[in-house]
């Protein structure tokens, strides 16, 4: 049967519900942006859909990250294809491994190089409470905190992507968006004496689960336990106040996140893929 790509608007929201509901987990970005109707619809164009017959078969969130969600082979040819068509809006792809690097081979030679493909990102998920405890001072960022919040933040965007989100005009919309997390306490944070030891965000949160990024370890406190307490403390918060299942992927290069990541009770449940443009 032949396909066709569409693009979808709120008319076509139950279609991809439907289509997400399949996976909470692997879908937790996607997911989240559909729970805001102002972040899902309103910029238009953000939603592309594949359908068969009647049936929504595949779609692709197109904005600041392209994130496949259940793509076939023909979908993900046919979003390829008119993503190349049209200016280049998106800084990354990001999502299940496989869907990831085949759209990047067709969008290779049109977008490419990359500045960097990480092919393996182990997505993991914690479901019950952490085997180790949690640190005693984590705690939610306080908006009057945004000043030195900012900087631990900046530093570990600088370090997982190679380069300052405040770059290029970026800090006004980088600093709005940490802000919204701080406003809906979301951030958490081990702060002792003014200074950030420890730092995560629950930055996309579903009623099935919650994907935690930005976890950042201030480098004279690296190797001393404080990744390990700090991230228990956001499983012990995440489960008991967000969502039953939190979920983060991590490179797996890194050696020590990942055995901290173990140590706190994170699953393997399957792996991302991340190219960066």
């Amino acid at each position: 049967m032949a396909g066709e790509l569409r693009v979808l608007s709120s008319r076509q929201a139950d279609d991809l519900r439907g289509l997400v509901a399949r996976d909470p987990v692997v879908h937790c970005v996607v997911t989240a942006t559909l729970l805001d109707p102002m972040a899902a619809w309103a910029s238009g164009r953000l939603l592309w859909g594949w359908y068969e017959g009647h049936q929504l078969v595949s779609a692709l969130y197109a904005g600041a990250n392209l994130i496949p969600v259940q793509t076939t082979v023909e979908a993900r040819a046919a979003f390829a294809g008119m993503a190349l068509r049209g200016p280049r809006r998106a800084s990354s792809l990001m999502g299940p491994a496989d869907e990831v690097l085949d759209l990047w081979e067709h969008l290779g030679q049109g977008w490419g190089p990359a500045r960097e493909v990480r092919p393996v990102q182990p997505l993991l998920v914690a479901t019950d409470p952490p085997r180790v405890a949690g640190h005693p001072g984590l705690r939610q960022v306080r908006y009057d905190e945004m000043d030195i919040l900012l900087p631990a933040s900046v530093a570990m965007y600088t370090d997982e992507v190679g380069m300052s989100p405040t770059a290029a005009g970026g800090g006004p919309a980088y600093r709005a968006r940490l802000a919204s997390l701080v406003r809906e306490g979301r951030a958490l944070a081990v702060i002792e004496q003014g200074q950030v030891l420890f730092k995560a965000e629950v930055a996309a949160v579903t009623p099935w689960a919650c994907q935690v990024q930005g976890v950042w370890v201030a480098p004279q406190w690296r190797g001393c336990g404080l990744g390990a307490s700090g991230m228990a403390g956001v499983v012990e918060y995440a489960l008991r106040r967000v969502a039953p299942a939190v979920s983060l992927y991590a490179n797996d290069y890194n050696r020590a996140a990942m055995a901290t990541y173990a140590r706190v009770g994170f699953a393997r449940v399957g792996t991302f893929a991340t190219v960066l443009l």
